[in-house]
C-alpha cells in the first residue's frame, strides 16, 4: 500500500519502473488496505491527513507493517516547526523500519524493504502458518 505524500513518491514509482525493479523480489503495489500487508508512508504528513492514515492503517489485515521513508515521513523534516505539519508518522502509526533521506533513493528503499523482509522472517507470526 503507498501513501504518497510528497516528493519521496516518485522515487517509489523509481523502484518499480524496468531498471530496479521490485517485482522480481515479490513484492507488488497494491490499491486497497485490505490487500495490503506493508504501507510506505513517504512525504510530509500533516495534522489534517493523519487520521486519513490511521483509518487506512487500521483497515490493513494482520500482521501489517509500516515502512516511514524520508526525512519528512520520519520526523517532519523541512517543515519540521510548520504548525499543520506531524512530527514523525511513529505519532500516528507504528513504524517498523525508517528510510532517512531527501529524498531517499530507490536504492535505499530497496535495501530497507530487504531489511523489513528479514524482520518478517525472524518474527514469530511469519514462522506460525509453516508450522501448522
Amino acid at each position: 500500500m503507498t501513501f504518497g505524500l510528497a516528493c519521496c513518491a516518485v522515487e517509489m514509482m523509481h523502484l518499480s519502473a524496468p531498471r530496479y525493479d521490485q517485482d522480481r523480489l515479490g513484492t507488488f503495489f497494491r490499491a486497497s488496505p485490505r490487500q495490503s500487508d506493508v504501507m510506505i508512508v513517504a512525504g510530509t504528513l500533516t495534522n489534517k491527513m493523519a487520521p486519513a492514515l490511521r483509518q487506512v492503517y487500521d483497515q490493513m489485515p494482520e500482521p501489517r507493517w509500516v515502512i516511514s521513508m524520508g526525512s519528512c515521513a520520519n520526523g517532519g523534516g523541512y517543515y519540521h516547526y510548520s504548525y499543520s505539519v506531524v512530527r514523525g508518522v511513529d505519532r500516528v502509526a507504528p513504524v517498523d523500519i525508517y528510510i532517512p533521506g531527501c529524498p531517499p533513493t530507490a536504492e535505499a528503499l530497496m535495501y530497507g524493504m530487504l531489511q523489513l523482509k528479514r524482520k518478517i522472517r525472524n518474527t514469530r507470526s511469519a514462522r506460525m502458518w509453516y508450522r501448522k
